[in-house]
């Protein structure tokens, strides 16, 4: 039991465990356990788009572990893994050792890091376009960086995805706002709500407030 709790602090970890590009200028991008857990989601979102029969579960799995070895090994970017040697085989061993759920997901790891499988394939087809998520919304704050890294990722998106679904979710993220989920919402009071010109609805104590604030 020891080692179980041990593990499940070394998971809590996770979340003061910066990504490397942050150095960048980018010093907002998720850390390492968000950045995780946006990958599960990329990942069913991949799988219910692929058309092909998936164990949504393995998925889901995979995807909450594959960085899990960063809590020792720490996180590279592209500039740093040239200068670095780092031992994520050892580290996954030695994080697992002796926990109720070591087995499994000693055996989903490996498998994850060989590829051989649609479920591996996808989750790295989701690590992968995360980063063109939180570049997407980097672009979105002002910085510059994402934009000299483009070309770097168009490269990613034609040679390193392995799936079709993925590929097209790539074009879908660099031609959607970040901002589109909430200002072109149905659900956004400006599109349907009580803000609509004939709606109807009665206008808020504070709206009346400002609008009286406003007149004067």
């Amino acid at each position: 039991m020891n080692r179980d709790v041990d593990f499940l602090y070394e998971v809590g970890s996770l979340r003061y465990m910066p990504r490397q590009w942050s150095r960048f200028l980018m010093p907002e991008v998720a850390n390492n356990s968000e950045h995780m857990f946006r990958v599960v989601w990329v990942a069913l979102t991949i799988a219910a788009r692929c058309g092909e029969a998936v164990d949504t579960g393995k998925i889901v799995k995979m995807a909450i572990a594959h960085d899990l070895a960063e809590t020792r090994t720490g996180d590279v970017d592209a500039i740093s893994r040239q200068y670095s040697e780092r031992f994520e085989e050892k580290a996954r061993v030695d994080i697992f050792e002796e926990t109720s759920v070591g087995k499994e997901f000693q055996e989903l790891l490996t498998e994850y890091s060989e590829r051989t499988s649609l479920e591996s394939r996808i989750v790295k087809d989701a690590d992968n376009l995360d980063c063109d998520l939180e570049l997407a919304e980097r672009t979105a704050c002002g910085h510059t960086l994402p934009g000299e890294w483009k070309g770097v990722r168009d490269m990613v998106r034609n040679t390193k995805l392995f799936t079709k679904a993925a590929q097209e979710m790539y074009d879908e993220i660099w031609s959607t706002s970040p901002h589109h989920w909430h200002v072109a919402s149905p659900q956004n009071r400006a599109n349907s709500g009580d803000w609509q010109k004939g709606s109807g609805l009665p206008i808020p104590a504070d709206e009346k407030k400002y609008t009286i604030k406003k007149k004067r």
